[in-house]
Protein backbone atom coordinates (compact mmCIF):
# COMPACT_ATOMS: atom_id res chain seq x y z
CA UNK A 1 0.00 0.00 0.00
CA UNK A 2 2.89 2.61 0.98
CA UNK A 3 4.57 1.72 -2.34
CA UNK A 4 0.90 2.46 -4.29
CA UNK A 5 1.02 6.08 -2.82
CA UNK A 6 4.76 6.73 -3.35
CA UNK A 7 5.51 5.45 -6.41
CA UNK A 8 4.54 5.52 -10.09
CA UNK A 9 3.25 9.28 -10.09
CA UNK A 10 2.86 11.04 -13.49
CA UNK A 11 1.08 13.37 -15.12
CA UNK A 12 -2.05 12.20 -15.13
CA UNK A 13 -2.58 10.91 -12.02
CA UNK A 14 -1.55 13.95 -10.22
CA UNK A 15 -3.74 15.96 -12.69
CA UNK A 16 -6.65 13.16 -11.19
CA UNK A 17 -5.36 13.74 -7.60
CA UNK A 18 -5.76 17.88 -7.86
CA UNK A 19 -8.67 17.79 -9.83
CA UNK A 20 -10.79 15.87 -7.62
CA UNK A 21 -9.55 17.98 -4.45
CA UNK A 22 -10.88 21.10 -6.65
CA UNK A 23 -14.11 19.11 -7.12
CA UNK A 24 -14.42 18.28 -3.32
CA UNK A 25 -13.81 22.01 -2.48
CA UNK A 26 -16.34 23.73 -4.91
CA UNK A 27 -19.28 21.21 -4.27
CA UNK A 28 -18.96 21.45 -0.25
CA UNK A 29 -18.95 25.55 -0.89
CA UNK A 30 -21.97 24.82 -3.34
CA UNK A 31 -23.54 22.63 -1.02
CA UNK A 32 -23.98 19.80 -3.85
CA UNK A 33 -23.37 16.94 -2.04
CA UNK A 34 -23.31 14.55 -4.61
CA UNK A 35 -20.57 16.24 -5.90
CA UNK A 36 -18.28 15.48 -3.21
CA UNK A 37 -18.84 12.08 -4.02
CA UNK A 38 -17.76 12.53 -7.51
CA UNK A 39 -15.07 14.60 -6.67
CA UNK A 40 -14.09 11.95 -3.87
CA UNK A 41 -13.94 9.00 -6.85
CA UNK A 42 -11.56 10.87 -8.66
CA UNK A 43 -9.21 12.04 -6.00
CA UNK A 44 -9.26 8.66 -4.91
CA UNK A 45 -8.49 7.27 -8.45
CA UNK A 46 -4.99 9.92 -8.65
CA UNK A 47 -4.22 9.29 -4.84
CA UNK A 48 -4.62 5.01 -5.12
CA UNK A 49 -3.35 4.89 -8.92
CA UNK A 50 -6.44 2.75 -10.29
CA UNK A 51 -8.92 3.13 -13.10
CA UNK A 52 -7.66 5.58 -16.16
CA UNK A 53 -5.36 7.50 -13.34
CA UNK A 54 -3.34 4.15 -13.00
CA UNK A 55 -3.19 3.85 -16.98
CA UNK A 56 -6.00 0.97 -17.10
CA UNK A 57 -7.73 2.89 -19.27
CA UNK A 58 -4.95 2.51 -22.59
CA UNK A 59 -5.70 0.36 -25.56
CA UNK A 60 -2.76 -1.93 -26.20
CA UNK A 61 -1.18 -0.80 -29.95
CA UNK A 62 -2.27 -3.29 -32.48
CA UNK A 63 1.05 -5.40 -34.01
CA UNK A 64 0.58 -5.25 -37.51
CA UNK A 65 1.57 -8.09 -39.96
CA UNK A 66 2.99 -7.81 -43.26
CA UNK A 67 0.97 -10.22 -45.89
Amino acid sequence: MKNRLLKGWTIQRSLFLIMGILVIFQSADAGQWLGLLLGGYIAFMGLFAFGCAGGGCSIPNKKETDF
